[in-house]
């Protein structure tokens, strides 16, 4: 098949350039706030308006401060000493480098230090939130998909696609597998699931879970990072983060059964 070429930058205006990908994680966010505002226990606890809309100030500032740090931290650590030297460029997210998993320990840490400071359950918080976050999961993977990056491994499969910069060769183009998983189909299971009486805090346990299999998984399909490569010649930087939050997911989880704290 052949890459459908979308140029990344949607206007160009002298130094201001608005990207699809800058786009998606402004829309993810507007989403999810308008979805966190119609259910059924953000209603019942009184969130919304501007306790919601300092909610998500946090959060923004959290994911881009985590996923940034996250990733050169953990992606970049060969070069640290470069980063250490120049300081700038640890925040330079306009460089891209970004990572999902950073991003989502910045969310948890401020969403949880926004509870604490209002006096709200952060597990409540996370239950609201989490449901909503495959919203943005999805956009970011087409932003992904749109920039040519994060591309597949080479495959003879007839949706095999040659991207730019990325050789001859077909790749599976493994963007819209996440985008497929991580969003439409993470984000059905754990709507259907929010309303069923679960323990408080569950949900993003449910999250953790399933959002570590799936990717695990695709991972398997997703060209490993070129200056890392596999780790013991088998598994990428991603899939053992995934590890780790599929035993988060599974030990919280267990936790929260065993206490029985119905929310």
């Amino acid at each position: 098949m052949k890459f459908p070429q979308i140029d990344p930058t949607i206007v160009e205006l002298g130094p201001l350039k608005i990207r699809w990908y800058g786009l998606m994680y402004v829309l993810g966010f507007v989403a999810s706030y308008l979805l966190v505002k119609i259910q059924k226990k953000a209603r019942e606890n009184n969130i919304g308006g501007e306790v919601l809309q300092d909610l998500y100030f946090y959060l923004v500032v959290g994911l881009v401060v985590g996923a940034r740090l996250f990733y050169v931290l953990f992606y970049q650590w060969m070069n640290l000493g470069y980063y250490l030297s120049h300081p700038i460029e640890i925040i330079a997210v306009w460089h891209g480098g970004m990572s999902f998993h950073g991003g989502l320990i910045g969310c948890v840490a401020a969403g949880w230090i926004f509870a604490l400071r209002r006096k709200i359950s952060a597990l409540l918080l996370a239950d609201l939130i989490t449901v909503t976050a495959p919203v943005g999961l999805f956009l970011g993977r087409v932003g992904n998909f749109i920039n040519g990056e994060l591309y597949g491994r080479v495959t003879d499969l007839p949706w095999g696609m040659v991207f730019p910069g990325a050789g001859p060769l077909p790749r599976h183009p493994s963007q819209l597998y996440e985008a497929m998983l991580e969003g439409p189909v993470l984000f059905i299971m754990l709507w259907l699931l929010k309303d069923r009486g679960w323990p408080r805090g569950a949900m993003i346990f449910l999250f953790l879970g399933l959002y570590g299999s799936f990717r695990f998984f695709v991972e398997f399909a997703r060209e490993p990072d070129s200056h890392i490569g596999l780790l013991f010649g088998l598994l990428t930087t991603g899939q053992l983060l995934c590890l780790a939050m599929v035993a988060a997911g599974l030990v919280g989880g267990l936790l929260l059964m065993r206490r029985g704290k119905l929310a």
